[in-house]
C-alpha cells in the first residue's frame, strides 16, 4: 500500500506549475515534504536534478521510487494512486476527454498568455509581451464563455482541469492581465478558493 508521507516534491512557491500540484496536495489532505528548487542559482540545471528531469524544470514528484516531472502527469498521477485525490479526476469518458481538453490547454493556451505575460513581469524573461497579454485576453474570453455555464471547468464539481489552471489566471494581473472584464472568471476562481483546505499560491515579491 502506498505510503502518502513518502510523497517529496521539489518547487518554487512562485511556480504556477508547482502550485496545482501542491494545491491537489492539500485538498486530499496528502502529507509532502517540499523541497524548494533555487531556480536563481540554477539548481534546476544542476547535474543531480537533472537526473530526476531532463528538461531542467520544477515540478518534479519523488514517490518511492518513481520519479515524476511535469505537472499535469503529477495531478494524474496523485489522482490515480491515492483515494482521497480520486474524486477530482472524472470517470465518464465524455468527462475524461474534457479533463484532457484542458490539461491540454494549460500546457499551451495558458503557458503562452497569462504565465507567459507573467514571466516577462515578474522574471523579466524577453518574451514579446504584447502577444502575451493579447493571447491571455483571448484565452479569458473563452473561459469567461465557458465558466457562464458551469460552476467548474468540468460539470459542477472541481476537478484536475480546474487546478491546473487556477494559479496563472488568478495571478494574472502580476503580468498586466487585468480580470475586471470576466466575472465568471472571478467567481470561479471565489469558489476555488472557498474550498476546504485551499492553498494560495505566494503572490510576487511576497515572501
Amino acid at each position: 500500500m502506498n505510503e502518502p508521507a513518502s510523497l517529496r516534491l521539489y518547487r518554487h512557491p512562485l511556480s504556477g506549475h508547482c502550485h496545482r500540484v501542491e494545491l491537489l496536495l492539500s485538498l486530499a489532505a496528502l502529507p509532502c515534504e517540499l523541497v524548494s528548487v533555487d531556480l536563481a542559482a540554477g539548481a534546476h540545471k544542476h547535474p543531480s536534478f537533472l537526473e530526476q528531469n531532463g528538461f531542467g524544470q520544477i515540478p518534479v514528484l519523488v514517490h518511492g521510487d518513481a520519479v515524476l516531472p511535469d505537472s499535469n502527469a503529477i495531478l494524474l498521477y496523485l489522482a490515480e494512486t491515492f483515494p482521497s485525490a480520486a474524486e477530482y479526476l472524472p470517470r465518464t469518458p465524455k468527462q475524461r476527454a474534457a479533463l484532457q481538453r484542458w490539461l491540454s490547454v494549460a500546457a499551451g493556451q495558458l503557458a503562452q498568455g497569462p504565465a507567459a505575460a507573467r514571466l516577462v513581469r515578474v522574471f523579466g524573461s524577453k518574451l514579446d509581451h504584447a502577444e502575451a497579454v493579447a493571447n491571455a485576453r483571448a484565452l479569458f474570453a473563452v473561459f469567461e464563455r465557458e465558466l457562464s455555464q458551469r460552476d467548474f471547468f468540468v460539470g459542477d464539481a472541481p476537478t484536475l482541469a480546474d487546478f491546473s489552471l487556477y494559479a496563472y489566471t488568478a495571478h494574472a494581473p502580476e503580468g498586466g492581465v487585468s480580470l475586471e472584464p470576466y466575472p465568471h472568471v472571478r467567481a470561479w476562481l471565489a469558489r476555488l478558493e472557498g474550498l476546504p483546505r485551499f492553498v494560495r499560491m505566494q503572490r510576487a515579491g511576497v515572501s
